[in-house]
């Protein structure tokens, strides 16, 4: 889900995947980080393209709403694994 004051950076960014060699990362917290504490190199940049159609495409359902804090109190009442690392972004309403 984004809100509609994003929608225009989503479709008229250009974002990269890094596609980065194994090693010398290390996995940590519990399968969630990988972090190298060297300089590493990346073996490709690949150009992501339109990141609407991209979610589209791989079935991806992409909610666009007014404000994300009507749904974030839902889910916080949950028993749902949740992160809201992003939320500092997000308008109050």
């Amino acid at each position: 889900m984004i809100e509609t004051i994003w929608l225009e950076r989503v479709r008229a960014v250009r974002l990269y995947a890094y596609r980065m060699p194994r090693e010398p990362f290390e996995i940590v917290e519990d399968d969630r980080f990988y972090i190298a504490s060297s300089t590493v190199d990346a073996i490709e940049r690949v150009d992501v393209g339109d990141l609407l159609a991209r979610h589209a495409g791989a079935g991806v359902e992409l909610r666009i709403a007014p404000a994300l804090y009507p749904l974030w109190d839902r889910v916080i009442e949950t028993t749902l694994d949740y992160s809201g690392i992003r939320l500092r972004n997000a308008v109050r309403t």
